[in-house]
């Protein structure tokens, strides 16, 4: 009955390694990019929105009725 003994500070080293491991990845991916790559996808971002605002119907106020005064 008797289960393996974890030392818990080497656990708790472990999933922090792990941890900022993933986190430098996802940084890697974010903030690894040289000024054209950024450029580029800043550009193409801006073509989508002009894109889908260019697609968009106008959108008009509700006409209120008069009161007749």
């Amino acid at each position: 009955m008797s289960g393996d003994v974890v030392n818990l500070r080497q656990a708790r080293k472990r999933r922090k390694r792990a941890e900022d491991e993933s986190r430098a990845a996802q940084n890697r991916i974010t903030f690894g990019r040289t000024k054209s790559e950024k450029q580029a996808t800043s550009a193409l971002n801006t073509l989508v929105d002009r894109r889908l605002e260019a697609g968009r119907r106008e959108t008009t106020e509700p006409v209120k009725p008069d009161d007749g005064n």
